[in-house]
């Protein structure tokens, strides 16, 4: 019960990142948060009941820099939700496949990289998808942070959503 997921926005109700309930009902006690939605559970310590939260504001903004996301393969099967960018099929095996391939000045970036299937990637081989004949789902770009909190979220509380932008 206590490791159930809480979601915690910044001041200015930014979604910020997600705890454990345990901590969330410390940042409680101490003041430094305000419960902004509750769960139907309650905790107790020998004194006091406190009812769980599900979504925390700080008491005060906080300045964040942000988390640079990391350029990596399993952040591109993240971004392209698991499904090949030119089929749209959710079957693997998956790779990674570079849209402008390598030799011909194709970098490693996340505009340049996108989940492909076996087949369609032994199918594009070594040219554009343009002459391939070929056509991408959609253009591949850099995620933004809020996307990996949503993605990390699973949206176990239907009172989330609004707060990550996905009602």
């Amino acid at each position: 019960m206590l490791e159930s997921r809480v979601l915690i926005l910044n001041q200015n109700y930014e979604p910020l990142s997600i705890c454990s309930a345990r901590k969330a009902v410390v940042l409680q006690v101490l003041g430094k948060v305000e419960v902004i939605e509750s769960s139907d559970r309650t905790v107790r310590s020998v004194s006091q009941c406190y009812i769980l939260p599900s979504i925390v504001r700080l008491s005060r903004l906080i300045h964040v820099p942000r988390k640079r996301i990391l350029l990596s393969r399993n952040n591109i099967f993240k971004r392209d939700n698991h499904r090949c960018q030119y089929c749209g099929t959710e079957k693997s095996p998956f790779t990674v496949d570079h849209v402008v391939p390598r030799d011909r000045g194709g970098q490693d970036t996340w505009e340049n990289l996108v989940c492909a299937c076996s087949h369609c990637n032994s199918r594009k081989r070594n040219r554009t998808p343009q002459e391939a004949g070929m056509q991408l789902l959609r253009k591949p770009r850099k995620p933004g942070y809020l996307f990996f909190i949503q993605t990390q979220a699973h949206i176990q509380d239907e009172r989330w959503k609004p707060y990550l932008f996905m009602s």
